[in-house]
């Protein structure tokens, strides 16, 4: 099977195409803009493969998918290419709209075009695999959790963008038949995520003793997910899972935020335990509240255990061991991203109103 990957240069994608060329017979098509989370150095263990190539391009740009489309001819997409940022989104929202909104509808258009010119067998067994973020349900109290059937209510910028997407991907289905398959994640974690995002912020800022600042009083409670068991699930979604259906995928890991910083700084006294900053767990320091900060996620991931048999193998525990252990042995991977101007610096607080 040849695999058109969009986003395949970000946190997600590049675990995607590393586990695809990795631990399967797939071949892949990454296509990606190469934004500022993009990092090719990510790719460096599979960019050599035959079954792999890049094509630098924009889901928004109609002429450059039809191009890569008759191309390549791939046997199913795989839908990751998205501005994810909240904070990014509350401040710039219309790169979320652009990117999440059009092109995933432009996306959608040059796959629909592609899918009908199939010939009957191809077309039976193509698939267009839209990857989401439980983000797009709103906020959970202190019970429950969501399911595929939950109502979606979206608080930030960036999450009515992914629901938006979402629902045109359930419509293009429904209308035209495109043969699609949409997942809905909680939180990732793991290697190669851009530091803006909490783990990896901790666990630098930590490494160079800065402040580990938290939003609120680090209150707020999401499901981590390791990202090499979400691809995992992604892979066998792709392979197994029922078109027009939904799957959610969560690694059954609800943290308090402040919870989770404890545990990486009580990992770094344990891992570096010649560090001037020890304990580095009075780094914490809280900082005003991102706003409209959902307070609760949790994932139901029942479906697609009952139905596909998935299961997440890391626990909270392992899985942030290896993730801090990584980030200490791939200092060198973070520097290059600071010297493309990444500093780690406070997004969101931007106050939006009339010029």
């Amino acid at each position: 099977m040849k695999v058109l990957v969009t986003g395949g240069a970000g946190f997600i994608g590049s675990a995607l195409v590393r586990h695809l060329i990795g631990a399967t017979d797939h071949d892949v098509v990454n296509l990606d803009k190469l934004t500022y989370a993009a990092s090719l150095e990510s790719l460096e263990s599979v960019s050599s493969s035959p079954r792999y190539c890049l094509e630098k391009a924009d889901i928004a740009d109609a002429a450059a998918l039809s191009r890569v489309f008759r191309q390549h001819q791939p046997d199913a997409v795989m839908h990751l290419a998205a501005e994810s940022h909240v904070d990014r989104s509350i401040e710039g929202p219309a790169e979320f709209v652009q990117t999440n909104i059009v092109g995933t509808f432009t996306l959608l258009e040059a796959a629909l075009d592609y899918y009908r010119r199939l010939p009957a067998d191809r077309a039976a067994s193509f698939r267009f695999h839209h990857v989401s973020t439980d983000e797009v349900y709103g906020s959970l109290g202190p019970e429950g959790a969501f399911t595929e059937s939950t109502p979606y209510a979206p608080n930030s910028p960036y999450s009515a963008s992914k629901a938006a997407a979402d629902h045109l991907v359930r419509a293009w289905h429904h209308t035209y038949k495109l043969p699609a398959v949409m997942t809905n994640c909680s939180n990732n974690y793991g290697p190669y995520q851009f530091p803006e995002k909490l783990i990896p912020l901790m666990i630098l800022n930590a490494l160079e003793g800065k402040p580990l600042p938290l939003y609120g009083r680090g209150e707020n409670i999401r499901d981590w997910l390791h990202v090499e068991d979400h691809v995992r699930a992604l892979v066998l979604v792709l392979e197994r899972g029922r078109p027009g259906e939904e799957y959610n995928v969560g690694g059954g890991s609800e943290k308090r935020n402040i919870d989770v910083a404890r545990e990486v700084c009580a990992l770094l006294d344990e891992l570096r335990p010649a560090s001037k900053w020890r304990p580095h767990e009075q780094l914490i320091t809280f900082v005003e509240d991102r706003p409209g900060h959902d307070l609760r996620y949790a994932i139901d991931a029942g479906k697609i255990g009952r139905e596909l048999g998935w299961r997440p193998r890391e626990t909270f525990a392992t899985g942030l061991r290896k993730t801090v252990q990584w980030y200490i042995d791939h200092q060198g991977w973070c520097e290059i991203l600071q010297k493309r101007g990444h500093r780690r610096e406070r997004l969101g607080l931007v106050k939006r109103g009339r010029a």
